[in-house]
């Protein structure tokens, strides 16, 4: 899961995919971050996004470094505690000017039941189940 973490961190924006009734959707996200020993994740409650992910939790992943790719797929599970969302907004303060924790907005995600696979050009590719 650090391998994981370290490659999204790296690449500051990934892009998250969900379904939309059947339409996929993906958009940019920056936020990561490990908390509790779950890979996690931030949007607002208000967000199609967030809607999309509770009434399918399954959503991919995928960054690109510049060489390498990587394409994650899990299952969303929200993480309530408002601590989880004190920490996601301690590492991510530029978010404090839009969100508050425990405003009813803020929303966390951890990713469960995972499988990464980081490949390039010129590797075999690697796989991460977590």
């Amino acid at each position: 899961m650090q391998r994981i973490y370290e490659f999204l961190k790296k690449c500051a924006t990934y892009y998250l995919a969900t379904d939309d009734n059947g339409q996929p959707r993906v958009r940019p996200f920056g936020t990561i971050l490990i908390y509790n020993g779950k890979l996690c994740f931030q949007t607002g409650k208000v967000k199609q996004v967030s809607e999309q992910i509770h009434r399918n939790p399954k959503v991919e992943i995928c960054a690109f470094d510049g060489q390498c790719w990587i394409r994650v797929a899990a299952r969303a599970v929200e993480v309530p505690e408002v601590a989880a969302q004190e920490a996601m907004l301690s590492a991510y303060p530029e978010l404090k000017r839009l969100y508050t924790p425990g405003d009813g907005n803020t929303e966390i995600f951890a990713l469960e039941e995972g499988k990464a696979t980081i490949c390039s050009f010129s590797a075999p590719a690697e796989e991460i189940s977590f």
